[in-house]
Parts: C-alpha cells; structure tokens; sequence
C-alpha cells in the first residue's frame, strides 16, 4: 500500500511538570478546564487539557521513580526522553510534539527508514475517565522520532489503538475561550536543519515567509527561530486559538494572571501573551480566530 503524502495532524504536546498538582492549578487559573488525573503503567501520570479540535496538552510528571527506572531500563523511549529533558532541563518544560496516526507500526518503519527513529515502538495501556467520572480503558501504540544532536526534544506518532467511550465535550469547554492549538514554536541554532527534521516526521512542508520558517501540519504550523542559545531543537512556546480575545483578556485579569500585549493593550488583533510558570513549562499566547 502507498504511503500517503499528506502532512500529519497534530495530536498533542507534552508538557513535562514537576507534579500535576502544580500543572493542575497552574491550568485552572488560566482558565483552562483539567482532566481528572491518568495513570502510566511506567511510573508517569498526566492531567490533560483537550481542545474541541480534536488537540490537547499532556503535562507530564513522574509519579513513581521506580517504576520510570525500570521502564527506561526495558528501553522505554517516552520514559527515557522524558529522563533526559528533565535532567537537562529541569521539571518544566515542552518536550515532545506528537503526529496522530492510524498506523504507528507503519511509521516506525518509516521513521527508521528515514534515519530519524529514537528507537523502539511502544504499546500501553491506561485508564480514562471524563469530567463526569465515566471510566473506561485508553490503549494506545507509540513510534518515535528525533532529530541527531537534539537532546532535548523529540516527537512521536500516537495510535489510539482503543478509544475511551467517554464524552469529552465538557472537558473540552475553556473558560479562556480557547478551541486549538494553532502554532508550536520551536527554536535551533540550525533553523533549516531542524525543519528538514520536522518535515520528514511530519510529511510536511518546509515553507519561507517573511524570515520565518514553518513546517506545515495537517492541522497546525510549527514556527522555528534561529538561536545560538542552546544546542538543537527545542519546543519554546504554544500558541491558541481562542473565540474571543477580549473576553481572554479579561478572564486572565480577573484571575490576577499577568500578561502581556503587542499592540499596547488594544486586543482585537494582538496577541496576549503569558510568561512560563511552574506548571507551565513554556510561554503560552492566545489569538484570535477570525
């Protein structure tokens, strides 16, 4: 069978943290509504923000160390990479982004092919439940992907092999107003490089716009920015869209969160941007979708 051409959607980003209990307050007061925690069979648990696009956030924390070591000894790539970031990083941050597929086996092959596998598949399975406490079983088949001389990211592409029979739609509903992740923005010392990378996990493009560089998903850009700050890729940002910006803004005031403009306080066509916190590892912006 063909391999298809088209660019993969966006799935998810993970957002390593040092507990969700600081992940989950974080969220909540920037009006983001949190799933009930998720437990990994590998020693992580997650608390997820989903967004009626079908996108979400994982932040991630490490819940049991023994179990982590043993899953990073048995080769696990999601536990092991998430090791790493935090060992050079600390414990927040955005680590991985993540393509949804239908054919993880399919990818790993290839990924491995391509030259870019972070190595083996992963199959898991956790327990799910929705905002009114329905519970069901989420299985799901990992391939991963990083770019050489990138510690500190990597991207992976994510099987539902089961989906929960839950109803998502309340825990996709946001105070903030926020409906999807519009942008990923991502910064390297070797833009060109590093986007070539993206483009190949991704069967994207690589596009050129007024010094910009993006590589184009099904569902989403990812924004990448040169800097001689650190050594290869990162993931530095998120940005969202949102229904109406005004109403965001006002949100965030009530709730004391500080943020900032780029057009001196006039929003309908600005971006609100919010600096990282703890339980917010990388600066986050909200957009209008017009």
């Amino acid at each position: 069978m063909a391999v298809t051409t088209s660019p993969r959607p966006l799935d998810h980003l993970v957002l390593p943290t040092a507990t969700v209990a600081s992940a989950r307050n974080r969220l909540e007061r920037l009006g983001f509504t949190v799933a009930p925690d998720g437990v990994h069979p590998f020693g992580t648990q997650n608390c997820c923000v989903y967004f009626s696009d079908g996108t979400f956030m994982e932040p991630l924390a490490v819940a049991d160390r023994a179990l982590a070591d043993a899953a990073i000894s048995s080769g696990n790539v999601f536990v092991g990479r998430d090791r790493i970031y935090r060992a050079r990083n600390g414990e927040e941050g955005l680590s991985a982004l993540v393509f949804a597929t239908d054919n993880a086996d399919a990818d790993h092959v290839e990924f491995a092919g391509a030259g870019i596998s972070a190595g083996d598949r992963l199959d898991f399975s956790r327990p799910f439940t929705d905002a009114k406490g329905a519970r069901d079983t989420a299985s799901f088949r990992l391939a991963f992907a990083a770019e050489a001389g990138s510690p500190d990211s990597f991207v992976f592409s994510c099987e539902r092999v089961n989906a929960p029979n839950v109803d998502r739609g309340a825990l996709q509903a946001h105070a903030n107003g926020v409906t999807r992740i519009r942008r990923v923005l991502a910064t390297a010392p070797d833009p060109e490089r590093s986007a070539a990378f993206l483009a190949r996990a991704a069967r994207g493009a690589v596009k050129h716009d007024h010094g910009r560089t993006t590589v184009e998903l099904a569902n989403s850009v990812v924004d990448v920015s040169s800097t001689q700050d650190h050594e290869g890729l990162r993931f530095a940002g998120i940005v969202f869209g949102v229904a109406d910006l005004e109403a965001t803004a006002e949100r965030f005031s009530r709730n004391a969160v500080p943020f900032r403009t780029q057009d001196g306080g006039q929003t309908q066509d600005g971006t609100l941007r919010i600096a990282a916190a703890d339980g917010q590892g990388v600066p986050f912006h909200f957009e209008a979708d017009l």
